[in-house]
């Protein structure tokens, strides 16, 4: 997060939670992608356990909006906020946060969580869209694709797959076959469903941002229709995670789920 970031966090501090806040992502059925999509309901689900309002406002050109590039954002009054660890510190620093009753030891464990679930669910979701041809040709170029006339459409899909792979190689992710990428996946969700430990959440105390983001990322990857339905038939392994998405869905979003 640069300073800019981190001024406008401060304050936006001083300001009360506004009325029309704005969430912006990409257009949902025709754009939206994997790893696109766990990010933004993962922060729909944190905004909706700190009880507070805000509007979905879907573009073709989120990403580009953003300050960061990446999406969601959020625009609360005169402040734009990219990506959910930028708007949870925002929102903390209203005094609203999700984690006032977890001490420190509890607090680094989400953070060591989360970061896996980056390190991990991210880079693999990353991969199926972006490296496995098949998903890519059946699924990512349509849809990363969809809003742009051709040739920009072709220019954009090869520009933004060259910018996944040049971010997978620099972490070791792109020369990885599928059966390691599944084994990385596996090896997160048996942490995960540890660590939950047959809990309502992560926690004791109540949800946090870390449920948020294992919800945004695997309520993503089950309900996502893809050529191969690896990643799902891995998720549904795990009943305790499963119960867990369910859960949420159920009672921030107000539905049912199907696993």
């Amino acid at each position: 997060m640069t300073l800019v970031d981190r001024i406008s966090i401060e304050l936006g501090a001083q300001e009360p939670w506004p009325k029309d806040v704005k969430l912006f992502q990409p257009y949902e059925v025709e754009q939206i992608l994997l790893p696109d999509n766990a990010n933004c309901l993962a922060t729909q689900a944190f905004l909706k356990m700190c009880q507070l309002d805000y509007s979905v406002e879907p573009k073709p050109n989120a990403e580009a909006m953003s300050p960061t590039l990446k999406v969601p954002f959020i625009k609360a009054g005169r402040f734009v906020i990219a990506e959910l660890e930028g708007i949870v510190q925002f929102v903390n620093g209203k005094g609203i946060t999700l984690t006032e009753k977890l001490d420190n030891e509890e607090k680094s464990n989400m953070r060591a969580y989360m970061s896996l679930i980056h390190s991990v669910l991210e880079m693999a979701e990353l991969y199926i869209s972006w490296v496995d041809n098949e998903t890519y040709n059946e699924v990512t170029w349509i849809r990363n694709g969809s809003v742009f006339p051709w040739p920009l459409n072709y220019i954009q899909n090869r520009n933004k797959r060259s910018q996944v792979i040049k971010k997978l190689k620099a972490l070791g992710w792109y020369d990885k076959k599928l059966e390691d990428v599944y084994t990385e996946v596996e090896t997160c969700c048996e942490s995960l469903q540890t660590r939950l430990d047959g809990k309502p959440f992560f926690f004791e105390h109540g949800p946090t941002e870390l449920d948020a983001l294992v919800f945004g990322h695997l309520f993503t990857i089950l309900t996502t229709p893809l050529p191969r339905s690896d990643l799902a038939n891995i998720i549904r392994n795990y009943p305790s995670l499963i119960d867990l998405v369910k859960r949420i869905e159920k009672d921030y979003f107000k539905k049912e789920t199907k696993s």
